[in-house]
């Protein structure tokens, strides 16, 4: 009990250094990295709307990866919620702009990839999103058809999913 008693509570709560320059750098690496990897993320990864086994240890990876980045050496509660605050705050303004702009929806949303007309694989564009013949096979499967050839038109959906038009 008086180990409790005895705890640097200030030390928990409030920054080593002065609170404003500790809290802007935190913001700062924050926004960074945030948008680095957003932009990361956005031009060179698109899955099929599934976390597979390698998508989950990516984002795993890249989030202990940019820890250090956006945070450095921070020690208090109050710099790790800025931090979180950061993440959080640029999440919501991608969307909100998104919603508002269409700039900002054709950078934060990719265009939908045609990848099935007239029941034919438009393999062009599936070699583009690294989408093979079975796996998309499989995903049309899972939209209730069974047969790529009575396939209208499947897209792949700028949020990652697949929508199929009989």
């Amino acid at each position: 009990m008086t180990l409790i008693i005895l705890a640097d509570w200030l030390g928990v709560f409030l920054p080593e250094t002065s609170i404003g320059p500790a809290l802007l750098q935190i913001f700062v690496r924050g926004t960074v990295t945030y948008w680095f990897i957003f932009l990361l993320l956005r031009f060179f990864r698109r899955g099929t709307g599934q976390l597979s086994i390698s998508d989950v240890l990516l984002i795993t990876l890249i989030s202990d990866a940019a820890q250090n980045a956006m945070a450095g050496d921070y020690t208090s509660i109050l710099e790790g919620a800025t931090l979180v605050v950061t993440l959080v705050f640029w999440d919501y303004a991608l969307n909100w702009l998104g919603y508002r702009f269409t700039i900002f929806q054709k950078i934060g949303e990719p265009e939908p990839v045609l990848l099935v007309r007239d029941g034919v694989l438009q393999r062009q564009n599936m070699k583009r999103e690294l989408i093979t013949e079975d796996e998309l096979t499989g995903l049309i499967r899972q939209q209730g058809v069974d047969d790529v050839s009575l396939v209208k038109k499947c897209y792949l959906e700028g949020s990652g999913h697949l929508s199929v038009i009989k």
